[in-house]
């Protein structure tokens, strides 16, 4: 049972990211997960080391314990923000991989994410790919019974929105993320409410 359902703040988790620390897909993740906790949100990142999960095998059962502690996340999440590198103009296959394991929700009460807020953040070397990675992320959402946010942010990464020390200083994508969060804490409290 999710933590809005049980009159709790809502759990937003962040999936995504590369596996290079503190990438500007992490960072992003990071900032929005940080404007649902200062919104009242509970959160948790699974960035970097967290996904370097085996391949997904839907015919073999056994996980390992950090895909055990995503899946779990996943089942208890009252919403998700999904952010994706755009490689060659697709979603990286790491964060696929990490959204295959997903299925193991497939028999839960709550089918899939069905019924959960669904956010999308996309980084990448101009706005082909970082637009073209946002629609993917947002099919992969609506396959997963979630409801993608009106609103899903993509970030051009070869502009300079990140000063020396990793922090977001555009003000426009600041407000594209403190409004994602918006979002997804709205949407979740709505979500429980017409079930």
């Amino acid at each position: 049972m999710t933590a809005t359902a049980t009159g709790g703040a809502p759990f937003v988790v962040g999936l995504g990211g590369t596996l290079r620390a503190n990438s500007s897909t992490e960072r992003a993740l990071r900032y929005c997960l940080a404007a649902v906790a200062r919104k009242g949100g509970r959160t948790r990142l699974f960035s970097g080391e967290d996904l370097n999960l085996p391949m997904y095998a839907p015919h073999e059962p056994e996980r390992t314990p950090a895909a055990r502690e995503l899946v779990a996340a996943l089942r208890d999440a009252d919403a998700v923000v999904v952010g994706s590198p755009g490689y060659h103009g697709a979603v990286s296959g790491l964060v696929k991989n990490a959204l295959d394991y997903v299925e193991d929700l497939r028999e839960d009460t709550r089918v899939y994410l069905d019924n959960t807020p669904w956010g999308c953040i996309s980084c990448a070397y101009g706005w082909q790919a970082a637009v073209g990675t946002l629609g993917q992320l947002r099919s992969i959402g609506h396959a997963l019974r979630a409801w993608p946010t009106p609103l899903g942010v993509a970030i051009n990464s070869a502009d300079q929105i990140w000063d020396a020390a990793g922090e977001l200083t555009d003000a426009a994508e600041q407000g594209q993320l403190d409004m994602l969060a918006t979002q997804l804490l709205t949407f979740a409290r709505a979500a429980w409410e017409t079930t």
